[in-house]
């Protein structure tokens, strides 16, 4: 049975029924992404309205160890514009690379960039049941996987390649670095969960016994539900707009995926010492979802020799896409100019 969803203004009655339909699976919550792709596009978001034009893209899908599809998409600079590096893309919990990211990787793009991203399994358009993590490493695993492909295509090969993670995304970003520290040429961090905030936990005695449960109810939705688009978007026009990426999971956390998210942190907190790649770590100084300490904590403990951490005063978590126009566009050539000082030094 599809879960009740509340209507997005302005939307006709049909699409507002297609929007709430049951995504638990890839096949619906494709069938929902080919409904909203135009109405995505034309929304009042400085991501869509202002993206440079000419930039290439495609999408594919690639099915991998596992059996599972997953869903891949480039954005390659228009041509004539030469290539100088790879950009792959990590997105966050709940999310999909098909929504604000689409905007991001454009601009990002027209600088001289390969930029690539998948949806990882159980989000966005890949396959799996949505919002489940059964093995973080799982994600991980998936990542180094389809990224190994990407970085052999003829377009990008031989040429610097970075990983860029938001969020949970930075956590997966950390993990494949950890897990193939010599693969690639820079990691930027966007706002990462190398540690979940305090008030973002439920209480310790709850968690104890919610790891019991999710080996027995995995699957199970039990983890209470926090507005996170108020939390993550500062800017309220923006806010607004996130009702429109209809196939993000924005239900109860799963019990099992709780549970590795946790176990994923706790992880990377340990190991913080051995992370070595050149390092750009972008983080809202107001940022209540992931803890803006923990980016510095992160900064101050990595090995790296090559390492920035820029905290932008007032900014939020989704400091890419729920910012005022003029913080999105500097932190976003921020990354640009970061990326391309490590270009020049190959």
């Amino acid at each position: 049975m599809a879960e009740k969803k509340p209507a997005i203004g302005g939307l006709s009655d049909e699409l507002n029924a297609i929007a709430c339909q049951n995504i638990d699976f890839a096949s619906q919550r494709r069938r929902v992404r080919s409904a909203f792709i135009d109405v995505q596009q034309q929304l009042d978001h400085c991501l869509f309205k202002m993206a440079p034009a000419g930039i290439r893209t495609e999408e594919w899908y690639e099915r991998n160890s596992k059996g599972q599809e997953i869903f891949c998409k480039s954005w390659l600079p228009k041509p004539g514009v030469p290539f100088k590096g790879a950009l792959c893309f990590c997105h966050g919990y709940g999310d999909t690379c098909t929504f604000f990211f689409e905007g991001i990787a454009k601009r990002i793009s027209a600088s001289g960039y390969g930029v690539y991203a998948i949806d990882h399994p159980g989000f966005g358009l890949s396959e799996g049941l949505h919002g489940y993590v059964s093995n973080f490493d799982g994600i991980v695993d998936n990542v180094i996987e389809q990224y190994t492909k990407i970085k052999g295509r003829p377009e990008v090969r031989g040429l610097p390649c970075f990983i860029l993670g938001q969020s949970m995304g930075g956590a997966v970003a950390l993990k494949v670095h950890l897990k193939e520290p010599h693969e690639w040429d820079g990691v930027v961090l966007v706002a990462p969960m190398c540690k979940i905030a305090e008030d973002m936990k439920p209480p310790e005695p709850l968690q104890k016994v919610l790891i019991l449960l999710s080996r027995v109810l995995p699957k199970a939705k039990l983890i209470p539900k926090k507005d996170l688009a108020e939390l993550a978007f500062r800017d309220p026009t923006k806010r607004e707009l996130a009702a429109y990426n209809v196939i993000c999971y924005n239900n109860q956390t799963r019990l099992k995926t709780a549970v590795e998210l946790l176990t994923a942190t706790n992880d990377i907190e340990r190991r913080v010492e051995q992370v070595s790649a050149p390092l750009l770590i972008i983080h809202g100084a107001a940022d209540k979802v992931t803890d803006p300490l923990v980016s510095r904590f992160l900064y101050e403990k990595a090995s790296s020799k090559d390492k920035t951490l820029k905290i932008y005063e007032e900014s939020y978590h989704c400091i890419l896409e729920g910012e005022p126009d003029e913080r999105i566009f500097t932190v976003l050539d921020d990354i640009v100019a970061w990326l391309d000082s490590r270009c020049c030094v190959q």
